[in-house]
C-alpha cells in the first residue's frame, strides 16, 4: 500500500467529513482515471492510490485504526474487507460520471427501451407550406404476439439463470475492486428459457410492417424531424418502445426557391415593358397576382408581395415572397425590326439622362485607367 498519509493524498484535513471525502475522492479519480489518460503513465497509480485512501478513510473503523497507528493499523487487518458499501456507492457514481451512465458492480435493469427508428420522407414545397398527412409503412421489430414478449412457448416461462443469479452478470473481484462481465450462459437477460417460443425463437420480438399515418404540420422545412413516441422497436422484457423519427426533406421547386419563411422567384420582363412601363403577372402559392411594372425597370428589381410566403412552424409573422425582374433581350429580329432599333439607339445616344448606368460605368473606367 501507499506509505503517504491518507488525508494529504486526498487533499482533505483530518477532521474531514464523510461528504468532504467524497468530493476529493469523486475530483482525483475524475483526473486521474486511466481511460482518460491513456497517454500518461502516471494516473493509473494516482488513481489507484487516491482509491486507497478513499476506501480506509470512507471505512469508519478503518479510519479509527489508521488516525490511531497509523498504516500500521490497517495493515494489520484484512484491507479490502469490512464494509464497502459507501466505496462502491461512490465508485458506481464516479463510473456513471466518466461514461455517461453504468453500474461497474453488476447492479442492472432487465428491461430495456426498444431502439428509435428513423424514416426519411420526402415531400413537395406545396406539402411543406399547407401541411399533408402520409402514410407509411415501418419494418420494425415488435413484442411477439404468441409469447407476449417472453420469448417462451405457451405454457412454460423463462427460469431464472443459476450463473448469475438473474443478474445477467457474473462478478469478478481484484482486490477491493468489483468487476462486472456479462453472464455468457444467459448473454445478460438474467433468465433461461428452456422451451423457447417457434414464433420468434425465444427472442420476444418479431420483425414486422406497420403503417403509420404521419400528420406533417404546415411550415415544415428540410432537416426538420417529427417524433412518433412509442412507434420505434419494442423494448426488451417489457421494456418501453423506442421512438420514431421522420427525417423531413423537401423536394426542390420549379418555379419557387425557399428561404426561411421567404419564397423566392424570377420573372422574364420584356424590352418595352421594361423601357415604358406595363404589367406582368406573377405566380404565388395562393394564384396568379398582377403587379405593375415601372418604367425604367432594370434587370434584379425585386418586386415584394407581402405575406405571400411562408408561416413558419414554430409562429411568427408570415413571410413573402420576392419576385426579382429579369429583361429579356429579343433575339431573331427581323431586317425591319433591326432598323428601327438602330434608329431608336440613335435618337438616345447623345442623351445622358436616358442612360445614366453607362455614363456612370463608362465614368469609372475612364478614372482607373487615369489612375
Amino acid at each position: 500500500m501507499s506509505r503517504r498519509d491518507y488525508y494529504e493524498i486526498l487533499g482533505v484535513q483530518k477532521g474531514a467529513t464523510e461528504d468532504d471525502l467524497k468530493k476529493a475522492y469523486r475530483k482525483l479519480a475524475m483526473k486521474y482515471h486511466p481511460d482518460r489518460n491513456s497517454d500518461d503513465p502516471n494516473a493509473s497509480e494516482k488513481f489507484k492510490e487516491a482509491s486507497e485512501a478513499y476506501e480506509v478513510l470512507s471505512d469508519t473503523s478503518k479510519r479509527s485504526a489508521y488516525d490511531q497507528f497509523g498504516h500500521d493499523g490497517v495493515e494489520a487487518s484484512s484491507f479490502g474487507g469490512g464494509s464497502s458499501q459507501g466505496f462502491n456507492d461512490i465508485f458506481g457514481d464516479i463510473f456513471g460520471d466518466i461514461f455517461g451512465g453504468g453500474d461497474p458492480f453488476g447492479r442492472r435493469q432487465r428491461s430495456n427501451k426498444g431502439s428509435d427508428l428513423q424514416y426519411s420522407m420526402t415531400i413537395s414545397l406545396e406539402d411543406a407550406v399547407r401541411g399533408v398527412t402520409e402514410k407509411i409503412a415501418i419494418p420494425c421489430l415488435e413484442t411477439c404476439s404468441s409469447c407476449g414478449g417472453s420469448g417462451a412457448s405457451d405454457g412454460s416461462k423463462p427460469i431464472s439463470c443459476d450463473s448469475c443469479s438473474g443478474t445477467g452478470q457474473v462478478r469478478m473481484q481484484q482486490g477491493f475492486f468489483s468487476v462486472a462481465q456479462t453472464c455468457r450462459r444467459c448473454r445478460g437477460s438474467g433468465q433461461i428459457i428452456s422451451n423457447p417460443c417457434q414464433a420468434c425463437r425465444g427472442e420476444g420480438r418479431s420483425e414486422r410492417s406497420k403503417t403509420l399515418s404521419v400528420k406533417i404540420p404546415a411550415g415544415v422545412d428540410t432537416g426538420d424531424r417529427i417524433r412518433l413516441s412509442g412507434e420505434g422497436e419494442a423494448g426488451i422484457n417489457g421494456g418501453p418502445s423506442g421512438d420514431l423519427f421522420v427525417q423531413i426533406k423537401v423536394l426542390s421547386h420549379d418555379v419557387f426557391e425557399r428561404d426561411g419563411k421567404h419564397l423566392y422567384c424570377e420573372a422574364p420582363i420584356s424590352f418595352i415593358d421594361a423601357a415604358i412601363g406595363g404589367e406582368i403577372q406573377i405566380p404565388t402559392l395562393e394564384g396568379k397576382v398582377k403587379i405593375k411594372i415601372p418604367e425604367g425597370t432594370q434587370t434584379g428589381k425585386l418586386f415584394r408581395l407581402r405575406g405571400k410566403g411562408i408561416s413558419p412552424i414554430r409562429g411568427g409573422s408570415t413571410g413573402d415572397l420576392l419576385c426579382r425582374a429579369v429583361i429579356e433581350t429579343p433575339q431573331n429580329l427581323s431586317k425591319e425590326q433591326k432598323k428601327i432599333l438602330k434608329q431608336f439607339q440613335e435618337s438616345i445616344t447623345q442623351d445622358s439622362k436616358q442612360n445614366p448606368l453607362r455614363d456612370e460605368w463608362f465614368s469609372k473606367v475612364k478614372s482607373f485607367f487615369d489612375n
